[in-house]
């Protein structure tokens, strides 16, 4: 008997002292007179148990599988980290690096874990939160949770199986070449899905919101290479009555609308621009930020420049020839 009470569930054991305790009620106030007041009495309080026993049983088997949008604890996070081993390192950004884990129910996930010293990670880790965890879009990287505790400072994301759009076209630090072998086809494809992400941003959500951050490091890559925009740290909202916005200058250098870097007039012209530039390095799959200066082109705008002005010159000097062969034949 004791053995049967040792292995029996909490919440079992509450249901049955609870009845216990309600057949002693009734076995107290057996006289006709107080039969409907008892009835009702135990009617209620049986229901009650029920529902407290339900939802013990609820969030024993269902809660943990609904983490989505939810916080997450340090310990959690450590242990889905394996203590935040570098194996698990996805990368690292101006303000923290990113692990990939692996929760208790199986699900992969990223986790951001920004310094707690910089008070730009502090800032950006409130933004982050601000901005994306309302949003849902296929183009969009979806934020699962955070974890606040003490000076930790957690982000916790979906896991993106092909890592950023710069890895896959450039290849990692240090390497000059790519693991993945990118087509025209898939190429199109991601602009595609950033253009939609950043459609989305501007045009289709409830809140408008400049990215300010838009390069090859903030795109990242589901398993169908699928281009999802992330990383919202510098983001920033926009009223649909202001025609710009003038704020701090921030964001990377290489990517910035000429109008935004040196005047701060912000308006979401300035993620197109930035997206022109990505665009850029995705059909000729050089790095913009790691351009080598030749002659007078210092920058990849300046050698697509540079190369219109070669190409339009041959155009003109191909034409003249074409005139003048035709008057020596004449």
């Amino acid at each position: 008997m004791v053995s049967m009470f040792v292995k029996m569930s909490s919440n079992s054991y509450l249901f049955l002292v609870s009845t216990w305790y309600v057949m002693l009620f009734i076995s107290e106030y057996k006289k006709p007179s107080n039969l409907h007041i008892v009835i009702g009495v135990v009617a209620s309080m049986l229901c009650l148990i029920f529902s407290i026993v339900v939802f013990f049983y609820w969030r024993r088997y269902f809660g943990h599988k609904s983490r989505r949008g939810g916080t997450f604890t340090f310990r959690q996070l450590k242990a889905a980290t394996n203590n935040f081993n570098s194996a698990n390192k996805l990368g690292e950004g101006g303000f923290g690096s990113v692990y990939k884990g692996q929760l208790s129910n199986g699900t992969i996930i990223a986790v951001k874990q920004l310094s707690s010293r910089s008070r730009q990670g502090n800032r950006e880790f409130v933004n982050e939160i601000g901005m994306i965890s309302g949003l849902q879009h296929p183009n969009l990287v979806q934020l699962f949770g955070c974890c606040v505790e003490g000076s930790q400072l957690l982000l916790v994301y979906e896991y993106m199986e092909n890592n950023c759009l710069a890895h896959a076209l450039f290849g990692k630090q240090g390497s000059e070449t790519s693991t993945l072998k990118l087509d025209w086809e898939t190429r199109q494809k991601i602009c595609v899905g950033i253009a939609r992400g950043l459609a989305f941003l501007h045009e289709e959500s409830t809140i408008k919101i400049v990215h300010r951050d838009i390069k090859a490091t903030n795109v990242l890559l589901d398993r169908q290479l699928n281009a999802k925009i992330s990383d919202f740290g510098l983001a920033k909202l926009k009223e649909e009555d202001d025609t710009h916005i003038s704020t701090r200058v921030a964001g990377t250098v290489g990517y910035m609308a000429p109008e935004y870097a040196l005047w701060g007039h912000l308006t979401e012209k300035a993620d197109v621009y930035s997206f022109g530039v990505v665009a850029l390095e995705i059909a000729s799959g050089r790095n913009n930020a790691r351009y080598r200066a030749k002659n007078d082109c210092v920058c990849l705008l300046d050698l697509v420049s540079c190369l219109r002005t070669v190409r339009l010159a041959r155009l003109w000097i191909g034409s003249c020839l074409a005139v003048l062969s035709c008057w020596i034949e004449f």
